[in-house]
């Protein structure tokens, strides 16, 4: 699955599922645009990326800011004519009982799961729809599917960018835009590490194939939608979850 001469845009790309999907894009040669908080490790994972002859420019991004979101934009379209790819990955949560979360702790997961991937999406779709063309994958999650304990919250916010994927769907398809979502399991990623290792231990024994899902496996899936192999499918929902929630 070539993307040679497409330009994608990649939200939280610094680490984890958001760098997997870089990589993966990038390897199949589309020229990533790599929006990230962290300036360090962004600024790092592209350079190592045009080491090995990749086309990958980072650009800092806060998903939570609108100001940054249209200072990423205007960026973006400077270094690159048109953007055929927008792969929402940027997202935060905590394991925690919801009688235990703050206000202030519901505004930053709404913000970041939710808000973040429809306030990036919009601005990028006018050019979509000029062109009439283009690919938005958003990285939601089952616990959006299914709900999670200890992240009712998280499950709440999710379940909206899935909703928020099917009626995009719905209103994209006569401009050529395919709008899907990806769902992973539990997944080895920095987040993950910072959950005590015994709930690690207990997500692997909980999934039917015995382990945690790798970032490059929900990147397979990224590549598939935003390919032309999935020019057909659109507001459709994938679990990646090693069948973790495959009743649900």
């Amino acid at each position: 699955m070539r993307l040679d001469g497409k330009t994608a845009v990649v939200t939280g790309g610094a680490s984890g599922i958001g760098r997997a999907t870089v990589e993966m894009l990038a390897q199949a040669g589309a020229h990533v645009l790599l929006g990230d908080i962290d300036e360090e490790r962004g600024g790092a994972a592209a350079a190592a990326l045009r080491e090995q002859g990749h086309g990958v420019h980072f650009i800092r991004l806060d998903v939570t800011d609108t100001a940054s979101i249209a200072a990423f934009k205007q960026e973006a379209y400077r270094a690159r004519e048109h953007v055929d790819i927008v792969v929402n990955v940027a997202g935060w949560g905590k394991i925690q009982p919801f009688v235990e979360n703050t206000p202030e702790f519901w505004r930053k997961v709404i913000d970041l799961n939710l808000m973040g991937p429809v306030a990036v999406t919009r601005a990028f779709l006018d050019q979509m729809i000029e062109r009439g063309a283009g690919k938005i994958v958003t990285i939601a999650s089952d616990a959006g599917r299914v709900g999670s304990m200890g992240e009712a919250v998280y499950s709440g916010a999710k379940g909206g960018a899935i909703a928020f994927t099917k009626a995009l769907a719905r209103e994209m398809a006569r401009y050529n835009i395919n709008v899907n979502c990806v769902c992973p399991g539990p997944t080895d990623t920095p987040l993950l590490a910072a959950v005590p290792e015994k709930h690690q231990e207990a997500f692997a024994r909980a999934t039917p194939l015995r382990r945690l899902a790798k970032p490059s496996e929900i990147a397979d899936a990224v590549l598939f939608f935003v390919s032309s192999r999935a020019d057909f499918i659109t507001g459709q929902v994938l679990s990646v979850s090693g069948g973790l929630t495959m009743a649900g």
